[in-house]
This record gives C-alpha cells, structure tokens and sequence, in this order.
C-alpha cells in the first residue's frame, strides 16, 4: 500500500466562516472513524482561500472516503459553508515524509 495525501483546496460561501471553524470538529472526527485515515492538517491560506489535506494508507481508502462523505456529513455546517465551485481535489502518492 502506497500512502496517499488527499489536498482540497477551496472558499468558503460568505458569511459562514465561524460556522465552518466550529463545525470541523465534526468534520475531523468522521474523517478519524474511515478506513485508511492516517491524519489531516486543514489550514487557512494567504489569500483567504483553505487547504485541507488528509493524509490516507491508500489511495483508494482516500476515493472511497471521498464517495461517502457528501451521503453522510454533507448537511453539516462545516460541508455546508464551502463554495462547491470553489472546490480543487486531487491526490498524491507519498514519497517523503520525516
């Protein structure tokens, strides 16, 4: 198995960055109960925008998480503030970490 990091880059709709800092709690525990899951950082960039990347055992355990979670937690407040449009995803298999 070839570990994976999963980076999502995106905005938040306006008006709901206080809901999404306190929904992630939600957001992180879901992520810790999926198979594969290894760790996430999610981070606030320069340019107002967010990166969340989590950190998987596999590449496939990241896609099937990715399947799940708009059925599951898609109409918590965290998942409801992001811009869909906004949204980049794409995965990277891990060649370094220390």
């Amino acid at each position: 198995m070839t570990e994976t990091l999963e980076i999502v880059n995106f905005r938040l709709k306006p008006g709901t960055e206080a809901g999404f800092a306190a929904g992630n709690r939600l957001v992180s525990d879901w992520l810790a109960r999926q198979p594969g899951f290894v760790s996430r950082c999610l981070a606030r960039r320069d340019d107002g925008g967010w990166v969340d990347v989590v950190r998987w055992q596999s590449r496939e355990q990241a896609l099937g998480a990715a399947g799940r979670i708009v059925a599951e937690i898609g109409d918590c407040e965290a998942m409801r503030a992001i811009d869909p449009a906004s949204v980049d995803m794409g995965h990277a298999e891990l060649v370094l970490s220390d």
